[in-house]
């Protein structure tokens, strides 16, 4: 893994997304998209409306001089950046990003931060950096004091938006937020990507293995897993969604009735890999199979669409009555 100008090799890239429903009754349009992602003065928002509306803040960096999460215990000193931002998919769901990538070695001694700053998203490790040991530590649920917590930086952005004056805080339903972790260690010479392991925990976190090749960019990571986190975010929505309305067992219309800010903020948005770099777009097949996303939203979209078409035959035999 490489990015654009960089000279020393990227051996393992980490962040964390945080994805919850806006806090406002009413989808925002690409203007007010842009007005609330602005979180920096000198680089635009990045807009675009196929094939839906999807807004992309500029990166804001965390300095940070501290131990990374290790597996191991072992005590791995890091300083550097940390890149984070946002992303609004049709003015309705809100991701936040906060993420970094390091080389297998760094200087033995502190650099000034002049250094660090011209390297966003950076973190060297002082020494070498024992890849997989800090990628099992920041895929666990937990931190010591004084390490690294990128779900804290993550959380932050996430509350200074929702905190924005453009929403007026009557959500059109109840939802949870939820929490995705990943990590990407270096594939074998030869080997293509791949996902090493994927787990769902009832608190609503995940947690992501990849294998990337050398040439990926670490921005396309990023993209995968804010698109996995979009998709299992949705499905986890609609299954809770579901569950209280108590389809099948309550009464037709009050389920129907339940259901319809389904129907109407979230059907729409299930797009896998719309924005996902090509070379991981086949790690979405792999979701395909196991745990199969796209099958289960179909599955729990045609029960919506079937109670619908339920409730509207009584209202057309009353018509036809009526003529």
């Amino acid at each position: 893994m490489r990015a654009p100008g960089d000279t020393a090799e990227t051996v393992l890239a980490c962040g964390e997304v945080r994805t919850c429903l806006l806090q406002t009754s009413a989808s925002l349009p690409a203007a007010a998209a842009g007005e609330l992602l602005r979180i920096r003065a000198d680089e635009r928002v990045r807009i675009s409306e196929r094939p839906n509306l999807h807004a992309v803040s500029p990166d804001v960096l965390t300095g940070v001089d501290c131990r990374l999460p290790a597996a191991t215990g072992a005590k791995v000193r890091a300083v550097g950046t940390v890149a984070a931002r946002a992303v609004l998919v049709e003015g309705r769901v809100l991701q936040t990003t906060a993420q970094f990538r390091s080389p297998g070695r760094g200087p033995d001694l502190r650099r000034p931060w002049g250094h660090y700053l011209v390297r966003p998203g950076v973190l060297e490790p002082l020494g070498r950096l024992p890849g997989r040991a800090v990628a099992d530590g920041v895929l666990a649920d937990r931190r010591q004091p004084g390490e690294l917590d990128l779900g804290a930086i993550a959380e932050r952005l996430l509350g200074e938006l929702l905190r924005h004056p453009l929403l007026d805080q009557r959500p059109p339903f109840k939802s949870r937020r939820t929490r995705l972790r990943w990590a990407a260690l270096r594939a074998a010479d030869g080997a293509g990507p791949s996902i090493e392991r994927f787990t769902l925990a009832e608190d609503g976190l995940r947690t992501v293995e990849l294998r990337l090749p050398e040439h990926t960019e670490p921005a396309a990571c990023a993209g995968l897993c804010e698109d996995l986190a979009l998709h299992d975010w949705l499905l986890t929505t609609l299954v809770r969604m579901v569950e209280r309305s108590r389809l099948g067992s309550a009464d037709g219309h009050d389920a129907v009735m339940a259901l319809r800010p389904a129907v109407d903020h979230l059907l729409h948005l299930w797009m896998p890999r719309a924005r996902v770099d090509t070379t991981l777009g086949p790690l979405w097949e792999v979701l395909e199979r196991k745990p199969g996303f796209t099958r289960q939203w179909q599955t729990l979209v045609q029960r919506i669409r079937d109670q619908l078409a339920l409730q509207a035959i009584p209202l057309l035999r009353e018509a036809l009555t009526a003529r």
